[in-house]
Parts: C-alpha cells; sequence; structure tokens
C-alpha cells in the first residue's frame, strides 16, 4: 500500500513519556501534534490534564499504564485506567503482565488485561507485550490472550525496556496471529521513514514515535 505523508500521519501517536517530561514540553507538543496532523499524544498518566487542555479536536488523548515494567498489581492498572478515563484520556496503552507471559501463565495474563478493559469500557485498549523479549512462540500466543482478553490493539514495546524496540519480523507475527481482528502498533526504535514504512509494510496500523516531523519531513 502507498501512504501519503498526511496519510502517515494519522497513523502516528506522537509519544513524550521521559519522566522528566514538563508541562511546557507536553504543551509544545500538543501543538506540534496539531501541525502534523497525528492520530493520538500518548504522554505519561501525571501529564494527562495539559494533553486534554492542549490538543486540537481529532487528535486522541492518550495515556499509559503500568508503565514501563508491567509488573503492577492488576487492580491498580485498572485503578489507573479508571482514572485516566475520567481525566480524559480515550486511548490506552497498558503494559501486559511479562513475568507472567514469560512464565506461560496464560489464565493470568488474561485476566490482567480483562480487569483493565473492564475499567475503561469507553476507551482504544492498547496491550504491550515488549516483543523484543519474548520467543516468537510467546509472541502469538500473548496477541491470542489479548484478543480474548478484549484488547484493541497488540503493542510491540514501551521503548524503555533493555532488550530492544519493534521490528519488522515482530509486526508481521503479531498481524499474522490477529488478522483483522485487532490493530498492530509498531512502537521503539522507529526514527526515520524508511523504518516507519518498513513497519506498515509489515502490518503496523498505528506507530507510536517521538520524532514524528523528522519522519515526516522525509516521508
Amino acid at each position: 500500500m502507498t501512504y501519503t505523508r498526511d496519510h502517515a500521519a494519522r497513523l502516528m501517536d506522537l509519544t513524550l513519556l521521559k519522566p522528566e517530561a514538563t508541562a511546557e514540553q507536553v504543551g509544545a507538543l500538543c501543538a506540534e501534534a496539531g501541525e502534523l496532523g497525528v492520530a493520538a499524544v500518548c504522554v505519561s498518566p501525571s501529564m494527562l490534564s495539559v494533553v486534554v487542555a492542549s490538543l486540537d479536536p481529532g487528535i486522541a488523548p492518550c495515556t499509559v499504564i503500568g508503565f514501563p515494567s508491567g509488573a503492577v498489581d492488576t487492580r491498580v492498572k485498572a485503578i489507573e485506567a479508571a482514572l485516566a478515563v475520567a481525566a480524559g484520556a480515550t486511548e490506552i496503552d497498558m503494559v501486559a503482565a511479562l513475568g507472567l507471559i514469560k512464565a506461560g501463565d496464560w489464565g493470568a495474563v488474561e485476566a490482567d488485561i480483562a480487569e483493565v478493559a473492564a475499567a475503561a469500557p469507553n476507551a482504544l485498549l492498547k496491550v504491550i507485550l515488549e516483543t523484543a523479549l519474548l520467543s516468537d512462540k510467546e509472541i502469538a500466543e500473548a496477541c491470542r490472550v489479548a484478543r480474548s482478553a478484549g484488547a484493541d490493539f497488540v503493542k510491540t514495546s514501551t521503548g524503555f525496556h533493555p532488550s530492544g524496540g519493534a521490528t519488522v519480523d515482530a509486526v508481521r507475527l503479531m498481524a499474522a496471529t490477529v488478522g483483522d481482528d485487532l490493530g498492530i502498533k509498531a512502537s521503539g526504535g522507529i526514527r526515520d521513514a524508511a523504518t516507519a514504512r518498513a513497519m506498515l509494510a509489515a502490518g503496523a496500523t498505528r506507530l507510536g514515535v517521538s520524532a514524528a516531523a523528522a519522519i515526516l519531513a522525509d516521508w
């Protein structure tokens, strides 16, 4: 598929998740998002109020849950999700319980996702799998479990784990597993147009990026 610059922009989540990010920086990010025409702006929960107050209509306020480790009590994730929606988030990126995935405790993984989905039933829910940490078998099963639990998207990475970010192979496997049932968000290490195009060609339907302006300038 050929993507125009504007189409590519509408597939991007412009992201600022550095813990030291200031309200001024987040406000500037929202202004940039409006100029670029991206799909969403994703920030830490503490900065969500700045995004909701600053974003142009048509751009989704997004925040993260259980970030970046996923090793958070499920009840806390659910509370985070409910608070985020109450504060104006329409999209939520939650980190799956990575230790449970590695242990193969799929029932517990599903319950973790399902509780967040239930706490934020009207929000678009993206489940971060940290695919660079997982085997192909674990990626595929985690995608199937996320689908069963009520997720809308599966997402490759937080961008914070030392194992790495998105890869074309992981995106291709995720897309092959979920088909058209879920969206695929590629995130982590996408810094240029060539990499963004490769992720879209592999099956990504959303891109998590911090360098959207630079990527689109080269489109």
